[in-house]
């Protein structure tokens, strides 16, 4: 996928949507956090980025002087959330979102939450979202959809009159999303994929990244890619592989080492909903070190 972005370049998307890059790049962001400036003679902000000084200076320079209504926030990852409170001093805006960052489920005992670095623990939004409320901001309408899966609160944002949507971590063009345990649910993210799959948007803005540009059959795609997954958990269970560290090595041998542990929790994510929907039996909770095997 060709994507071209500019930390600190402001790039036009769509009638009236800016995008911002921030300069983090990396394997699970990509180039950077995009932020998205939507409006005209005011705006809203979805998604502040990360705590960088840089980022936040490209956000003002931006505006030209223009007032923020509201900033939107997808979810509560630090890279999307960490610019949060110096972009509300800034612009006097007010925070909007589904709520503060949890877990998809409790650790089960003797569970160490991995991702607890990547989830902002100190999040309070000035004002909470539910799923189909809509919000009446710059003279725009922002439809509010829930999309759990990468986390419990995620959140994604369709603005009416317009084939968008604006559609965080759950859907991007240039990688799967990361579903991990405890912070993400597959059972969840596969739901909410048939719930996007019934809208009518087919121009996706996501949290990193370019454009998905024909969204209903990249989100058949999607689900299809979910569904061999797990059809390759369990025929490696089948042929004898009881931990997760041997399924990672034989079902994600092209995937770049780096990823491996992320690869390993979206394994776990699908051994968890194979466990509950009673294909799978484990040793006790599903867990990364836990032993599995086909029913």
């Amino acid at each position: 996928m060709t994507f071209h972005a500019t930390p600190g370049q402001p790039q036009t998307v769509a009638e009236g949507v800016v995008r911002l890059t921030a300069p983090n790049p990396g394997p699970f962001t990509f180039h950077g956090t995009n932020t998205y400036l939507v409006g005209d003679r005011s705006v809203a902000i979805i998604d502040p980025g990360p705590a960088d000084e840089r980022h936040l200076g490209a956000i003002l320079d931006a505006l030209g002087g223009r007032a923020v209504e509201a900033i939107l926030v997808t979810h509560t990852h630090l890279d999307h959330t960490g610019l949060t409170d110096r972009l509300r001093e800034a612009t006097g805006a007010p925070v909007l979102a589904e709520g503060p960052h949890r877990a998809a489920r409790a650790l089960h005992e003797g569970e160490v939450n991995g991702l607890d670095a990547a989830g902002d623990k100190a999040f309070r939004p000035d004002r909470t979202l539910a799923d189909g409320e809509t919000i009446e901001l710059c003279g725009l309408r922002f439809e509010v959809v829930a999309t759990p899966g990468h986390t419990a609160n995620h959140l994604s944002f369709a603005l009416a009159g317009s084939d968008l949507l604006f559609s965080g971590d759950h859907v991007m063009a240039w990688s799967t999303t990361v579903v991990a345990p405890p912070d993400g649910s597959m059972a969840s993210y596969m739901h909410s994929l048939e719930r996007l799959m019934a809208r009518p948007e087919k121009r996706y803005l996501p949290g990193h990244g370019g454009p998905v540009e024909n969204a209903p059959p990249f989100l058949r795609a999607l689900r299809s890619h979910r569904r061999m997954r797990e059809a390759a958990i369990l025929e490696r269970l089948a042929a004898g592989d009881r931990a997760i560290g041997s399924i990672v090595a034989s079902i994600y041998r092209s995937t770049d080492p780096r990823l491996h542990g992320a690869a390993a929790l979206s394994v776990l994510a699908q051994l968890e909903d194979l466990v509950e929907r009673g294909l799978v039996r484990t040793d006790g909770p599903p867990l990364l070190e836990s032993r599995y095997e086909r029913v």
